[in-house]
């Protein structure tokens, strides 16, 4: 079985932005409650993980020699 495999279009930064900014606005959209918590909180981590992935891919890390 072989997998699926695509050439992404739009950056995971681009796409992590994104999902933050949808995220964010549809918890605006809720009451204040569980559900308005757990989007704001995935708005968060796609956040960190867009800062985590600049960090990651910025040319100050250099390889082991």
């Amino acid at each position: 079985m072989q997998r699926r495999r695509f050439k992404q279009t739009i950056s995971l930064k681009d796409r992590l932005a994104s999902f933050a900014e949808k995220a964010r606005k549809k918890a605006l959209q809720l009451r204040p409650g569980p559900e308005q918590d757990a989007l704001l909180k995935k708005a968060r981590q796609a956040d960190i993980a867009s800062h985590i992935e600049e960090w990651a891919n910025s040319p100050g890390l250099q390889p082991p020699k």
